[in-house]
């Protein structure tokens, strides 16, 4: 069986939860964090590494609280995900404030991933099936050394990833009638309108979805030759921004999208029954402590998940 190694984005902190960090959030009945679950679902799964991309002045309290209990049950390493981390050439813009956004993200995993890898988001909750299905075809069926790459995400409905308590952001995906994605749009403020769903691009502009619509949550299973592309394409990000951008970002789905399009990339869309859930927002803490002491009481997961 070959190695595969999970990887959380963890930089961000969360600006619409009251300026706190939300991916630390304690919401298990043992002080369990979300990605304490996420964590716990991909080593039962059979991932064998997990890389936490992180920003550096937030790693005392992320190795406290996370870091040095994981590593008592896996082999872990972190990568820093910082605004300044640039290609020679370029300068961080006057008025950015930001990281450069999920490609960057993983873009600071190079050197320490020669392997295939799975990348999720910090603060959600994914569901035990999406881990396990994704793992057996990424250590079963992906060919990680293919001329054109050989892909897989995480494939959502969207009604099962919506919150009760305001808009999200949604890679919206087409996909082929054999199950490969066809492409995949970064979709704005979606949330629940009437019996159906609004949504809006990033200009602001509504556009049009639906609820039983596949739906990326940053859940891809990548080869590590992926990396590569990640690094070239950065620069060219950079190069194309127009004066006084300090807010576009160099976003995975957008690069994948690009590749499959160019005819480089094969996704295959792996479908889940899970639902999603996670704290995008303050209110939301509560929903996802209730769900997770029903998939407790259910006998998922125990009452302490380590040690």
């Amino acid at each position: 069986m070959k190695n595969t190694t999970l990887v959380i984005m963890a930089a961000g902190i969360g600006s619409r939860f009251g300026g706190g960090i939300k991916q630390l959030e304690p919401v298990g009945p043992s002080g369990e964090i979300i990605m304490d679950y996420s964590i716990y679902d991909a080593l039962q799964a059979g991932f064998n590494k997990v890389v936490f991309i992180i920003r550096r002045d937030l790693e005392k309290d992320f190795k406290e609280i996370i870091g040095k209990r994981i590593e008592k049950v896996t082999q872990v390493e972190y990568a820093y995900q910082e605004l300044s981390a640039l290609p020679d050439g370029f300068a961080v813009p006057a008025g950015r404030a930001k990281p450069w956004g999920t490609g960057q993200a993983v873009l600071s995993i190079k050197g320490l991933v020669n392997e295939p890898f799975l990348v999720i988001n910090a603060d959600d909750y994914y569901g035990k099936e999406g881990f396990k299905r994704l793992h057996d075809y990424m250590a079963g069926e992906m060919d990680d050394h293919a001329e054109v790459y050989d892909m897989c995400m995480g494939g959502f409905m969207l009604a099962n990833t919506l919150s009760e308590n305001g808009g999200v952001t949604r890679g919206v995906c087409q996909v082929s009638g054999d199950g490969y994605l066809e492409t995949v749009v970064e979709t704005y403020d979606i949330r629940r309108d009437g019996d159906g769903v609004s949504a809006k691009n990033f200009q602001g502009e509504p556009v049009e979805v639906t609820a039983d619509c596949h739906v990326s949550m940053n859940m891809w299973g990548l080869p590590a030759a992926f990396l590569d592309e990640l690094e070239l394409g950065f620069p060219q990000f950079l190069a194309s921004l127009k004066e006084g951008d300090v807010k576009s970002e160099y976003l995975l789905p957008a690069v994948i999208d690009g590749l499959v399009k160019a005819g480089k990339a094969k996704v295959k869309v792996i479908e889940t029954p899970d639902r999603w859930f996670g704290v995008t927002y303050k209110e939301d803490k509560q929903a996802v402590v209730d769900s997770l002491r029903a998939l407790i009481a259910a006998g998922a997961y125990p009452e302490k998940l380590f040690g």
